[in-house]
């Protein structure tokens, strides 16, 4: 966020900027004000929201725009469950927004401080080998061009854009309000187990296509996953929430409180950090509850930390997984955070991590004290082997000639980007990077 001094840094603390000006627009007209005084002067623009992406893509050297006001529900469809909401509306504001109406998102991935507008422009998603990222859900959408139009873009308005305004990086205008695919409210059955890692590999591809929502988290030094399954159910299941004080044992005072202070000491003493897995992977991971759908896919972290994510053909998983694991053992690293598998199906959203391939997720991370350099770059050439595709809102160095060659769209959405935003007045360094100039 940008502090009182108008130094804005991202949450992991990877990229700050101080923006020759700030904007806090709170409609669409006021939005519509900022870009075309911008490119009166010559100025690019840049809308931000909660600063969750480690890359670069909402750095705004000219003009930020702050989304903050432009929030809650626009409308709401109640006959085919569809909510439009303003586009800086945060993910943790939507439970109790869309409960009043009976609806929840279809998925949701584990973190929820994001806006919806930032969330789905870099390829959020959760886990469940039948389902797609958040921008999967997306049936319209308005915003501002790079020539200060309000556009609207639906089935039947502009119809041949979604494929790439659903995912669009920020590249083809500000977004001002999101119409969502949602569904009843719903409950999920959670069943949390530590199992032999080779067991969770082997059997990853059946379980992400079997049960609803798979994934599993392996502590480096450890051969030991910790598997999550999630089975969707009515809300007229009975619901059995964990207790308050289980949930924060392990999902604060473990994940959280104790977790913080170890990744602190493993940069002085790193030989710490095994044992310390081996315990983690003994007391969390090992318990079963039922509550609403948010309840369970979200977790609260407060560990700071950076992550580079990248999506590969679902049957690659296992075999990529294995030479990180390698990888790991022949350099001798201590890691001390788990790496994390996921899953999802393929969709048309053209530059969209799972776009045209059902799709699995290897996402490696580091405290954010320590250097991932190394890490993630000796990571990133196995991933980039297996056909991969990084995520755009974390940590990679591909750019736009390495990212053509596995996104067969990325011409098509080049042309939209030209169309809506001839003069590039959304640009920024990371967008000159991974789409070119």
């Amino acid at each position: 966020m940008t502090a009182a001094g108008g130094l804005w840094r991202n949450w992991s603390r990877t990229e700050r900027v101080r923006p020759q000006r700030v904007e806090r627009p709170a409609t669409a007209e006021a939005v519509q004000r900022a870009v075309r005084a911008a490119a009166s002067t010559g100025m690019r623009i840049k809308a931000v929201g909660a600063g969750h992406s480690f890359t670069g893509i909402a750095v705004a050297p000219g003009v930020q725009l702050d989304l903050d006001d432009l929030s809650g529900i626009v409308a709401v469809d109640p006959e085919r469950d569809r909510v439009t909401l303003a586009a800086g509306t945060r993910l943790h504001q939507l439970p109790r927004l869309l409960r009043q109406h009976g609806l929840a998102l279809e998925n949701m991935g584990d973190i929820d401080k994001q806006s919806i507008s930032g969330a789905t422009s870099t390829g959020t998603h959760g886990t469940g080998g039948s389902f797609g990222g958040l921008a999967t859900q997306i049936v319209g959408l308005t915003l501002v061009t790079g020539t200060g139009e309000l556009l609207r873009i639906d089935e039947t308005e502009n119809a041949e854009l979604l494929p790439a305004a659903r995912l669009g990086l920020g590249a083809l205008g500000v977004i001002v309000e999101l119409t969502i695919q949602c569904v009843p409210a719903f409950l999920l059955h959670a069943v949390e187990r530590p199992e032999p890692l080779q067991e969770a590999l082997e059997s990853y591809g059946d379980r992400s296509a079997r049960e609803d929502h798979f994934e599993f988290y392996w502590f480096p030094h450890t051969e030991t996953a910790l598997t999550k399954t999630n089975t969707r159910l009515p809300l007229t299941a009975d619901r059995k929430p964990l207790s308050h004080t289980g949930r924060w044992v392990e999902d604060e005072l473990l994940a959280n409180g104790v977790y913080r202070g170890v990744c602190a000491a493993g940069m002085v003493a790193p030989a710490i950090i095994p044992p310390f897995s081996r315990l983690a992977q003994r007391l969390t991971g090992n318990r079963e509850f039922i509550d609403h759908s948010p309840r369970v896919y979200v977790s609260n972290r407060t560990v700071r930390f950076r992550e580079m994510e990248y999506a590969l053909p679902r049957e690659a998983v296992p075999e990529a997984l294995a030479e990180v694991k390698a990888l790991i053992e022949r350099r001798g690293w201590r890691i001390s955070f788990p790496i994390e598998v996921r899953s999802a199906a393929a969709d048309d959203n053209w530059l969209s991590t799972a776009y045209g391939r059902e799709t699995g997720y290897v996402a490696v991370h580091r405290y954010y004290r320590e250097d991932h350099r190394e890490y993630f770059g000796a990571v990133e050439e196995i991933m980039v082997a297996h056909e991969g595709r990084p995520h755009w809102g974390k940590l990679h160095t591909r750019d736009a000639d390495g990212l053509r060659a596995v996104y067969p769209r990325f011409d098509d959405f080049l042309a939209v980007r030209e169309r809506l935003d001839p003069d590039r007045r959304f640009e920024n360094a990371y967008l000159r990077r991974v789409l070119g100039p």
